[in-house]
């Protein structure tokens, strides 16, 4: 029912958005650093650890611990600060950013349109492999912190650990509106209780502020060969999150996002990483698990609490992620349709799919019981994080290049070490693909064999439902001529291809042998950019004094509500009463062709994926006691 289109020109791209009025910043900015920073702000729970193990193999010599340490502070610098927060935060495509963002505007502006698709599919695909093993990790490794207390809860953190994420996404379809006000002032309280955590244990060896120097990171690197590559894929797990930076672009704005990282983030992480460094210098055998060992042990239990809090913030954060990705991915043609909630009556972007929910919900819990702790699953973590960020990198190159106008030159100085950097530490990570990195690489090459199925196999279908179908304006004119019988009222006829007669509209006319007084041919189009202007949404043209042409236009951030906006059409002269108007969808059915395009596992997989889409009355919210649905079988 939907086609994609081509959207503004890519110069309407180069002018940055920031939307929100002063009066609003600061409460964007702790609302980003509830839901931007809570996945890259749990990191310090086993980022160190985990590096420094790999590193010495259990054993911390302080070369280890400076390389490892100077490796991290320069990887937030490099790739949070400089990559994402000063650079990617202004490729925004009119206020909204995010992978699928990114290849809608470089897929614009681009004359290799199916290379951009390629990389937004990969990212898109990466993304979901992330945001499965998120939840997982973040949540584990904060009850992990019960063992600390004492050793008698070892046996109850995977019980724990599911209880919180069955309850976590339990509660996703009441919607997170109420809850998210919370983010902000309790991730507030856990950078401040990290920074204050990290600076009391500082003195345990102030040596430790030698690691500022990026000379300790390149001889480690340097030194220690194979185990400094290896240890890289683990000092990965430091910026993880970062990705979000630019997802949420259109929620918060850049300013509130920038501030809040500059300000708040970025000195509690590092003082907190300083922290850990310096206790494990000072008492090498607090490298079992650093992060908790810098609290005192009284405020040990408050501790693991408020760590269980930010780790449902940040696993929160990613399935929140998801959901959005997912409707971007429908409205893009990247997957079939699937039912969309909306649980907020005054934030749109307040969504949740119950299949999507469901989905992730086995997966995460899947991977709890198989790795049962976050050592385990750590190495499962990284690989999808750092296919999205040398995918990005590829396609903010072509942004910089061909929608910014800079020459290919300079946009290559700017990104190429970037991409290195990405890809040294996406190199780092499939050295754990053995041990655990395999599980998001299937997850994310399912999704992503799905995506391309879905785009393939609707563009063939069009392509060929497009030959089969009468043109329009002769069907109009013939039926001018010789009209059938009329019966009062308005038909609306929902078409992919409004040159052509739609499929509805013929079988109506064979089978029933009337015509409406007033005749609509509607198309739902989707722009390649985020929201559409009121102004803009509705095009009518007359095409008889019985047929008119609508089309109506969305962004791929928004949910289409055919009545809704044919309420727009009313101001254009069309008089649309919805209780006087009967909207005519044509059903089809798939079988695979003899002779098909695609290979027959693909048919297949194509057609079981239309059977499973989500109801077009549903989708596109039209009132079902006014749809008339008519079959027609099609081969593939």
């Amino acid at each position: 029912m939907t086609e994609r289109a081509a959207g503004p020109g890519p110069s309407e791209a180069l002018v940055p958005v920031d939307c929100h009025p002063p009066s609003r910043f600061v409460p964007l900015m702790i609302g980003s650093i509830g839901v931007v920073y809570g996945d890259i702000g749990t990191s310090p729970l086993y980022a160190f650890r985990e590096a420094v193990m790999a590193a010495g193999g259990g054993a911390a010599d302080r070369a280890a611990v400076l390389g490892v340490l100077s490796l991290i502070l320069w990887a937030l610098v490099l790739v949070v600060t400089c990559k994402y927060v000063l650079i990617l935060l202004h490729a925004d495509n009119n206020g909204e950013g995010g992978t699928l963002t990114l290849m809608a505007l470089a897929k614009r502006a681009a004359g290799h349109g199916s290379v951009m698709l390629a990389f937004g599919i990969a990212g898109a695909a990466l993304f979901f492999g992330d945001a499965l093993i998120t939840p997982a990790i973040s949540v584990l490794s904060a009850v992990e912190g019960l063992k600390i207390v004492t050793p008698a809860f070892d046996h109850a953190v995977v019980p724990i650990t599911v209880v919180i994420l069955v309850g976590l996404f339990a509660v996703q379809s009441h919607g997170t509106a109420r809850v998210a006000a919370l983010f902000g002032p309790i991730m507030i309280v856990w950078f401040v209780v990290i920074a204050a955590a990290g600076l009391a244990h500082v003195a345990d060896d102030p040596g430790v502020v030698a690691a500022l120097d990026p000379r300790h990171a390149v001889m480690f690197l340097w030194g220690h060969g194979h185990i400094g590559f290896v240890t890289l894929g683990a000092v990965f797990l430091a910026v993880t999150g970062a990705e979000a930076l630019y997802a949420d672009l259109g929620h918060f704005g850049r300013r509130p996002i920038q501030v809040a990282w500059l300000a708040l983030v970025l000195p509690s992480l590092a003082l907190n990483y300083f922290g850990q460094a310096a206790l494990v210098l000072a008492h090498p055998e607090a490298i079992e698990n650093p992060f908790f060992l810098l609290v005192p042990e009284w405020a040990l239990i408050p501790m693991v609490a408020l760590a269980t809090v930010a780790t449902v913030i940040a696993s929160q954060a990613v399935i929140t992620g998801a959901y959005s990705l997912t409707r971007q991915a429908i409205q893009l043609g990247l997957l079939p349709r699937l039912e969309v909630r909306h649980t907020s009556e005054a934030q749109e972007g307040q969504i949740y799919l119950p299949r999507v929910n469901h989905a992730l919900l086995l997966g995460v819990l899947l991977l709890v019981a198989l790795f049962r702790s976050s050592s385990a699953l750590a190495a499962a973590y990284g690989i999808s994080v750092t296919g999205t960020m040398v995918v990005t990198a590829a396609m903010a190159f072509v942004v910089i290049w061909r929608v910014w106008g800079w020459s290919p030159l300079v946009a290559a100085a700017v990104m190429v070490p970037f991409f290195v950097i990405d890809l040294a530490f996406l190199a780092a990570n499939l050295l754990k693909v053995v041990d655990g990195g395999w599980v998001p690489l299937v997850f994310a090459t399912g999704v992503g064999v799905l995506m391309a199925t879905w785009q393939r196999g609707t563009r063939l279908l069009f392509e060929k439902t497009r030959r089969l179908e009468t043109p329009l304006d002769g069907l109009v004119a013939m039926l001018e001529r010789k009209p059938p019988q009329r019966v009062p009222g308005t038909a609306v006829f929902l078409t992919a291809d409004p040159n052509s007669a739609p499929t509805a509209l013929m079988h109506s006319l064979k089978h029933y042998k009337v015509l409406h007084e007033n005749n609509v041919i509607l198309n739902v189009v989707t722009l390649h950019t985020p929201r559409v202007k009121p102004s803009d949404r509705v095009t009518i043209e007359k095409i008889s004094a019985s047929f008119s042409r609508v089309t109506l236009r969305f962004g791929y951030m928004e949910s289409p509500n055919v009545p809704r906006a044919l309420a727009v059409a009313r101001k254009l002269g069309w008089q649309f009463d919805i209780m006087s108007t009967s909207f005519f969808l044509s059903r089809r059915l798939l079988k695979p062709a003899a002779r098909s395009s695609m290979p027959h596992w693909q048919d297949r997989l194509f057609i079981t994926l239309a059977r499973t889409a989500n109801d077009a009355t549903e989708y596109f919210q039209i009132p079902t006691g006014r749809v008339v649905e008519i079959g027609t079988q099609v081969t593939i």
